[in-house]
């Protein structure tokens, strides 16, 4: 959606798509909004709690019928596992996606990593199919008026025809811009200090799991480092999807970091984003 400053005023019930790189802000923004007028819809939370949560349950008891004292209470239904995940604690997707690598150091063998890839993948297209339902919902049941929706950093990385036109149907496009090298070098230190699993595009994967190969003098994927190897292919990925945002900012409006920082409440969002939608059309003119 795009507007004229006016036009967004009167726009009665706003629907905000936030994007941008994994760990830019668009959590900490949607966690001062939320409950503020606004309805949150995180959509990792969405895909844990519902497209891949009987995957997270079924892992968690492949490793748990392994130990003979819980295989026997599993297998008479004597007690059961619920995946706990919760909006600002995603670890249970985190989990299912894991690390590719050597098992016996917390590694996913490559031909299940990626099948969860792709798994991960569906499940991110479906849950961006369900933002018209949630937006209804968020009204109608909830009764908030406003609606932000906090996508995953790897939304860019989904090429799914149809994806990105609902969004832009439904929602203003707000890309949070990482405006410097000294900012884009916090975010690779930070991921590279705590290596997280993360989504990657087949094309990508199979081309740096090569280049690491020719790198280390390793031969398969089984004798890799899991944590080592997400340090090493983390900058490759950030700077692989800059021109992919790029893209996506296209559709909608820009804001830098920065200018997230400063928001504080509802109004300070509000107007931020006019000051985006008149900062483009001066670009524009």
């Amino acid at each position: 959606m795009k507007f004229s400053v006016e036009e967004f005023r009167a726009w009665e019930n706003k629907r905000v798509t936030l994007v941008g790189m994994s760990g830019v802000g668009k959590s900490y923004l949607s966690a001062k909004l939320r409950g503020n007028n606004w309805f949150h819809y995180s959509g990792d939370y969405r895909i844990g709690t519902r497209y891949l949560n009987e995957h997270i349950i079924d892992m968690i008891k492949e490793q748990a019928i392994k130990i003979p004292f819980l295989k026997d209470l599993l297998r008479n239904d004597w007690i059961y596992i619920k995946n706990n995940i919760r909006v600002n604690d995603l670890g249970p997707v985190l989990s299912f996606v894991g690390k590719l690598g050597n098992p016996e150091l917390g590694g996913v063998e490559i031909g299940e990593f990626i099948e969860r890839q792709a798994i991960y993948r569906q499940a991110e297209i479906d849950a961006m199919h369900d933002i018209p339902h949630f937006i209804e919902k968020a009204q109608k049941i909830y009764g908030y008026p406003h609606f932000v929706n906090d996508v995953g950093g790897s939304l860019c990385e989904l090429d799914e025809p149809g994806v990105m036109d609902i969004l832009v149907e439904n929602t203003l496009i707000l890309y949070i811009q990482v405006t410097n090298p000294a900012q884009e070098q916090v975010l690779i230190e930070r991921a590279v200090s705590d290596p997280k699993p993360l989504y990657y595009r087949a094309d990508f994967l199979q081309q740096h799991l090569q280049l690491y190969f020719e790198e280390t003098g390793l031969e398969y994927a089984a004798q890799i480092d899991p944590d080592e190897f997400a340090r090493w292919v983390f900058p490759h990925l950030f700077h692989s999807r800059l021109p992919r945002y790029d893209a996506i900012a296209r559709l909608g409006y820009t804001v830098t970091s920065e200018e997230i920082n400063s928001v504080q409440n509802d109004a300070d969002f509000l107007n931020m984003l006019e000051m985006a939608i008149e900062r483009q059309q001066g670009d524009d003119a």
